[in-house]
């Protein structure tokens, strides 16, 4: 077999471990959360708070969650603790968009994304390690995965969707190529693809050169 010439981390985190938090250990994280988003100023109420599978990588546990305000905001993020047997030593980001899902109906998955990390590659090329989470805007979704590449296409990360939800980590922005995000019905018949990057039309219009 030849040396690999698409030299990236594949698969480097963890599957889900735990089911979604719920109980007293919900009521934690959101705590934690809450914390967190008290430095985004006036936002408005959260609501109901949804959780997205765990995922683990580099002695992490990333929780991801998202929860609409009263003001119609919608407010993202994750709680990350260490990994022993009592989990502690909290980090949490927050952030808040105005940019929600029934006000774009071509996005086929609605997808949150944030930078844990960094890759050295060869040749001084980095990677953006991310995660990512969101909700497949299509029914019958069972499988999601994480995409790099581009004429020649790697998959890097890959997880079952959970309440029909998905949570990847993956290498992001490697030398020019960026992730897209497929999700994938049980027979393996792809239903949906997003870019984390938004389509500013340039590819649309005819080359005249």
């Amino acid at each position: 077999m030849p040396p690999e010439s698409f030299v990236v981390p594949r698969f480097a985190a963890e599957p889900p471990q735990e089911h979604l938090p719920s109980g007293r250990w919900g009521d934690t994280l959101r705590a934690e959360f809450l914390r967190a988003a008290l430095d985004l100023g006036e936002i408005g109420e959260p609501g109901d708070f949804v959780w997205f599978p765990d995922r683990t990588y580099a002695g992490r546990t990333f929780v991801p969650v998202t929860t609409r305000t009263s003001t119609n905001l919608e407010l993202f993020g994750y709680v990350s603790y260490v990994v022993n047997d009592e989990p502690g030593n909290f980090h949490t980001v927050a952030d808040v968009t105005e940019e929600i899902a029934e006000e774009h109906p071509e996005w086929k998955i609605d997808l949150c994304d944030e930078v844990v990390g960094v890759w050295r590659g060869p040749g001084e090329k980095t990677a953006q390690m991310t995660l990512v989470w969101g909700v497949p805007q299509v029914a019958g979704g069972a499988v999601a995965t994480a995409e790099l590449g581009g004429r020649v296409r790697v998959t890097v990360d890959q997880c079952e969707l959970m309440e029909n939800r998905l949570t990847l980590i993956a290498p992001d922005d490697f030398g020019g190529d960026t992730l897209e995000v497929r999700v994938y019905d049980a027979g393996g018949k792809e239903l949906a693809v997003e870019s984390l990057y938004e389509d500013d039309g340039e590819d649309d219009e005819p080359d005249e050169s």
